[in-house]
């Protein structure tokens, strides 16, 4: 004879082994080891620290090229400025058959400006003249690039080579902007000009000079190299 088993037996058995409360259906939670989040959110902030750390000495490793292009730009935009007011003064002289002459002023603030000037007597663009309005102004207009960060001069350290010659030094370097012994640049009828150069820096390491030739009235503009010690056109 075959006895069945006893399902009300088998049924109180399962009840006494569940924990009071539960359910068959219950679904059970699984809890992952809190060392295993723990290593997850370490992971994640030591990432972060070398990530910062790689962009902080990529930073410094090209901030000093980064600040030395821009201020090479800020020079080259300066002097074809400077080059341009000559070239418009030039060309003035010649369509109006008139001598004329440029001059430049740094006012108090930084701000730099150039005013052109016709000779009113026959003798030339003369300080004097232009003082008692012998010389009327033709125009006048500011320089955009010219001011605190690059301004008329040389920078700190050895006096540079003449551009006109090699050989020498420049001295009087508390004297940025040479027209003969003057600081007006002239230009007559037939183009030519008062011979001179204007010299420009950002008061760091950078020199540029804009040189007028006084046969053809040639305007150049010239980057002065310290550690060659010669001039490069720009």
């Amino acid at each position: 004879m075959i006895r069945r088993p006893d399902s009300t037996a088998s049924s109180e058995a399962d009840s006494a082994a569940r924990p009071s409360g539960s359910t068959l259906n219950e679904p059970r939670l699984i809890r992952r080891p809190d060392s295993e989040t723990g290593s997850e959110a370490g992971w994640t902030l030591v990432e972060l620290l070398v990530s910062l750390a790689v962009i902080g000495l990529l930073s410094a490793l090209s901030a000093p090229p980064l600040l030395r292009a821009a201020s090479e730009n800020r020079m080259r935009l300066a002097a074809s400025e400077i080059a341009t007011s000559l070239r418009m003064a030039r060309a003035y002289a010649v369509r109006h058959s008139a001598r004329v002459g440029l001059r430049f002023d740094t006012g108090g603030d930084g701000k730099v400006t150039w005013a052109l000037y016709r000779d009113g007597d026959g003798d030339g663009v003369l300080a004097r003249d232009v003082a008692d309005g012998t010389d009327p102004l033709v125009r006048e207009a500011g320089f955009r690039r010219l001011g605190n960060a690059v301004r008329f001069g040389f920078p700190p350290g050895p006096a540079p080579r003449d551009p006109g010659d090699r050989r020498r030094r420049l001295n009087r370097l508390d004297d940025p902007i040479r027209f003969n012994r003057s600081d007006t640049a002239s230009f007559d009828p037939l183009g030519t000009a008062t011979p001179g150069t204007v010299y420009l820096t950002d008061g760091r390491e950078h020199l540029v000079a804009v040189r007028v030739t006084n046969k053809t009235g040639k305007i150049r503009a010239l980057r002065y190299d310290y550690a060659t010690e010669s001039w490069e056109e720009i």
